[in-house]
């Protein structure tokens, strides 16, 4: 079970969902079959992750962000998939 990423995982610290081991292992997010690396956060049951939008910033220097729906499947970097 150690090498099983959290099914709500945020970047930003001030979030509830912010979990900096899980960060630390190096979780990689694949979304909709493709392998993303701009995941600002994401959560598998709900089925959606969070993006930035471009180089936008709100008032207080956070990027602002989409919200994109589909399958999320998330895995820890240095652990090779199991197939």
């Amino acid at each position: 079970m150690d090498n099983i990423p959290p099914t709500h995982l945020s970047v930003d610290p001030k979030s509830a969902h912010y979990n900096a081991e899980a960060l630390a292992k190096g979780v990689g997010i694949r979304f909709n079959g493709r392998e993303r690396t701009d995941v600002l956060e994401y959560s598998v049951p709900e089925g959606w992750i969070m993006v930035a939008a471009g180089k936008s910033r709100d008032r207080y220097g956070n990027p602002m962000t989409i919200k994109v729906k589909g399958v999320v499947e998330p895995f820890y970097q240095d652990v090779a998939p199991q197939a």
